[in-house]
């Protein structure tokens, strides 16, 4: 007959650090996001900032009627994130659903659930980051139908940038905008981008844009921003972390700003 295994518990408990990482970044995604988790994990998370992710339904074709039905389910996927834990920042990584929700409403369902958090969309990072580089007039490439760009031309144009150009795929699946290859980016952005255009803005989160940039900047000689590099950047200095990364593009060498 074995005898029962004695297990001791210790009379002493170890000292807990105050986090198990200096800061915190939560991502609240699309069930159907291939693209946002590899970049976050590129180019944000670190031995001292840690990545947290929530995925939220949504169903394809990417359809301004379909982006918009995302927001009800934002509150609950931010609540997901470290439940009743602060966060330094939580980017909702949608850029055609921010515009059609509005990054007020976004923000205000996300702080719902985590109250205070600074809130990032990658529209709004994308205004940020173009400001930062002193872009007024801009080329804009989405992989969306004429449809669902129309709204984001709106947006930039009332954030009061000059748009000299907008090109667009005609793409409703966003699992298919993923498989997009990065070098196609490149050759895309030098056919998007206006002779007059200070700046290229590459929209989608889906899009494996972040790759690119650097090819897409050598190619059209100038600036490119796109969503997740946009979004990461922002997320990055809002943790504190001013470090450049040239290789992601020259906004990821610039502060945050005003």
């Amino acid at each position: 007959m074995k005898h029962l295994l004695e297990i001791r518990l210790t009379s002493t408990r170890p000292a807990l650090d105050a986090r198990p990482l200096e800061k915190r970044v939560g991502l609240i995604i699309l069930a159907t996001d291939h693209t946002t988790e590899p970049d976050f994990r590129r180019m944000v998370a670190s031995d001292r900032i840690g990545v947290y992710v929530a995925r939220i339904p949504y169903a394809n074709p990417t359809t301004p009627e379909n982006l918009r039905k995302m927001q009800p389910s934002l509150t609950a996927g931010a609540a997901l994130i470290l439940p009743d834990e602060p966060l330094d920042a939580i980017c909702y990584s949608c850029t055609s659903a921010s515009v059609v929700i509005g990054d007020a409403e976004i923000e205000a369902a996300v702080q719902a659930a985590k109250p205070g958090v600074p809130v990032v969309t990658p529209p709004m990072a994308g205004v940020r980051g173009l400001k930062a580089l002193g872009a007024r007039t801009i080329s804009i490439l989405t992989p969306y139908t004429v449809e669902t760009s129309r709204p984001m031309a709106a947006y930039f144009a009332a954030h009061g940038f000059d748009i000299a150009s907008f090109t667009c795929l005609g793409f409703e699946d966003d699992r298919e905008m993923a498989r997009i290859a990065p070098t196609s980016l490149v050759d895309l952005a030098r056919e998007a981008t206006d002779a007059q255009a200070d700046a290229l803005f590459v929209s989608c989160t889906a899009l494996r844009a972040a790759l690119a940039v650097v090819g897409m900047e050598e190619a059209i000689g100038r600036p490119v921003v796109t969503s997740n590099q946009a979004t990461a950047w922002n997320c990055l200095r809002l943790c504190g972390d001013d470090e450049p990364r040239a290789e992601f593009g020259r906004l990821m060498t610039l502060p945050l700003g005003q």
